[in-house]
């Protein structure tokens, strides 16, 4: 048996498209009947009339499949535009997320300290608790979260991934 390895490749996508109701279903649908897994989603109106919204994609795949999605996004009536960040070249990406930590005695002093590091601000305190806001690469996220873990992380909720290209051009 030959099993064949594809190179998967993560890229962002930036979608522009109608406020209209049942876009953002439409493009779920279309990942889900092709296979395709969604890592990362964000929508968000864009235009002060409320007409447009951007969705940000984070996705993975071999570049076949990335092709494809690209040209499948395109050929949706509501969509306007679909831009490759990753192919594009250098962007930013950020995400935000609130992380709980429960801890008392050292335990507590060390998430402190952590989010300090990490500049994780902390938006909610009980004298059990702490809710820690924090905005960052992805990579950086992971790795607080990670760190959490060990000092009493009790819930995580995270925004998903939004991204810009560099420079003074838009999307």
């Amino acid at each position: 048996m030959h099993i064949q390895h594809r190179e998967q490749e993560r890229h962002v996508l930036a979608v522009t498209v109608d406020n209209d109701p049942g876009i953002l279903a439409k493009i779920a649908g279309l990942f889900t009947a092709r296979g395709y897994n969604i890592d990362s989603l964000t929508v968000a109106d864009i235009t002060e009339n409320h007409r447009v919204s951007r969705i940000t994609i984070v996705t993975h795949g071999p570049p076949r499949v990335i092709d494809q999605i690209h040209a499948q996004l395109e050929r949706l009536v509501p969509v306007h535009k679909v831009v490759d960040l990753t192919e594009q070249g250098p962007h930013v990406e950020r995400e935000l997320a609130l992380v709980k930590v429960a801890g008392k005695g050292d335990n507590r002093v060390e998430a402190l300290r952590l989010a300090d590091v990490y500049r994780a601000k902390v938006v909610d305190s009980t004298t059990q608790s702490f809710i820690f806001e924090i905005t960052g690469a992805p990579e950086k996220i992971d790795s607080f979260v990670a760190l959490m873990r060990e000092l009493g992380l009790v819930e995580v909720g995270r925004t998903g991934i939004v991204g810009m290209m560099r420079g003074p051009g838009g999307v």
